[in-house]
Parts: C-alpha cells; sequence; structure tokens
C-alpha cells in the first residue's frame, strides 16, 4: 500500500488473475461462480495461480450460492476448503456466516476463524445481508476479522455509500468497499468513503476462440452468459481504476 491506497480484484481464472497483477492489482479475492457472488475455487486454480502472479491471494471460502445460512455438513466442507486453501498458499481467506434471523453467526465464524489462523480473514458481503449492520460490525471486530467486505447493504457500493461512511466514522479503515465499482463512479466512492482499499472484478466479455459452435446447446440455464463469450479482468480497465485511486488518495 505504497500508493496510500489498495485494489482488490476478484477473479476466476488464471487469465484474470494475472491480468489484475498486470494492470496494479495489490491483492487477489479467488474465487468461481463469480454469477453468484462468489463461490469456494478448486485447488487446482489456487496452485496454478499462486504459481503465476506474487501478489497475495485471498480465497473465497463459500460452498454454494444463496444465503449464509450453514448446515453441518456444509460447514464440515467449508473447514475442509479452508485447510486446503492454507495448505496450497493462500495467503488470506474471504467468508461469512449469519443466523437464520440475520445476525452474524458468532459460533461459527469464530470456529471458523479458529482453523483460518494465522491467516488473515475477510467478512465478506454476507454482511449486506444483516439485520443491524452497526452491531454486525461491533460483533466482526470483537471476533477478530481484519475487515469487512461492503456494498453498504445496497445494490451497489455507490447506492450504499451514506451508509459505509456511517460505518466507517464509527470504526476507521476497516471497510472495504465492493458492489459494482466502476472507472465511472469509483471517485465518488472513494472520496465519500475514506476506504484505503476497494473491490472490483473490472472484467470484459472476450469472443471464445472456438470455430465450431453449436447454438442449441446451452450448459446451463438459460438465462446463462454464452459458452462462446468469456468474461475475464480487463488490464485496461484494472489499471484505469488505479490511475484514479492514485489521483484521489
Amino acid at each position: 500500500m505504497d500508493d496510500g491506497f489498495l485494489m482488490e480484484v476478484c477473479v476466476d481464472s488464471v487469465e484474470s488473475a494475472l491480468n489484475a497483477e498486470r494492470g496494479g492489482a495489490g491483492r487477489i479475492e479467488l474465487c468461481a461462480g463469480l454469477v453468484e457472488g462468489g463461490t469456494t475455487p478448486s485447488m487446482g486454480l489456487l496452485q496454478v495461480v499462486k504459481q503465476c502472479v506474487r501478489v497475495p491471494v485471498f480465497v473465497m471460502i463459500r460452498p454454494r450460492g444463496g444465503d449464509f445460512l450453514y448446515s453441518d455438513r456444509e460447514v464440515e466442507v467449508m473447514k475442509a476448503d479452508i485447510r486446503l486453501a492454507k495448505l496450497h498458499g493462500a495467503d488470506g481467506l474471504v467468508l461469512g456466516a449469519l443466523t437464520e434471523d440475520g445476525r452474524v453467526d458468532t459460533e461459527l465464524c469464530t470456529a471458523l476463524l479458529a482453523v483460518c489462523r494465522p491467516l488473515p480473514v475477510t467478512f465478506h458481503r454476507a454482511f449486506d445481508m444483516v439485520h443491524d449492520p452497526l452491531v454486525a460490525l461491533e460483533t466482526l471486530i470483537s471476533l477478530g476479522f481484519e475487515r469487512v467486505l461492503t456494498s453498504g447493504c445496497d445494490s451497489s457500493a455507490l447506492e450504499g455509500l451514506s451508509l459505509i461512511k456511517r460505518l466507517a466514522e464509527q470504526v476507521g479503515r476497516f471497510f472495504l468497499p465492493g458492489g459494482g465499482i466502476t472507472e465511472r463512479n469509483l471517485q465518488r466512492i472513494l472520496e465519500g468513503s475514506g476506504a484505503s482499499e476497494f473491490h472490483c472484478s473490472a472484467r470484459s466479455v472476450r469472443d471464445s476462440g472456438m470455430k465450431f459452435r453449436n447454438p442449441n446447446v446451452a450448459m446451463g440455464a438459460s438465462f446463462s452468459a454464452s459458452e462462446y463469450s468469456i468474461k475475464v479482468a480487463d488490464v485496461s480497465k484494472v489499471r484505469t481504476l488505479n490511475a484514479i485511486a492514485k489521483n484521489i488518495l
């Protein structure tokens, strides 16, 4: 953070990880399933990404999309994934869990943090689904999370900016604004929140290299993107966001 800020880019491929680093990212959040908000990546992906980049790689620990209320079996999966991520070189972990009434699940988070240590841990955007963010914030600090990734409990960090600012005033620079950050709104978000870090995907769509294409078959749900278009972190977008942040901070 020599420039006074840190840009974290969430990625789901080796190509995106390389592009993020080339563009100036200071940290990578490694995920699968970005269309679902991010799920646990394969350990093969983690291994290869760690071989290819030098910046810290934080690994998402989320066994499925959807809510953040987990069964006992899902908790077993999360603990196993944490151990494997540590074994394969993760520099930090990203996780979160809530109770059925929308509060931080302190018992589960304490247990997961114990497995994560000594690595730093970010509480992810499960925070945006809590019943009372002010109470949740104090809970997360007391549990020992290093930071909270949040859009301010709204659809994007720009819409949730007033809450992010309010929470930041309460505890200082504990927040990592993320959700819908682009070159068009980054300046407003950083100036409005006073954040020293921010989180983005900075992706563009590129065309597949496939020459033969079967238009009658889709590998996912009907609303999913075409198999012949691929979203990857865009070096130029990452560089632009980096330059904007340097100008501000």
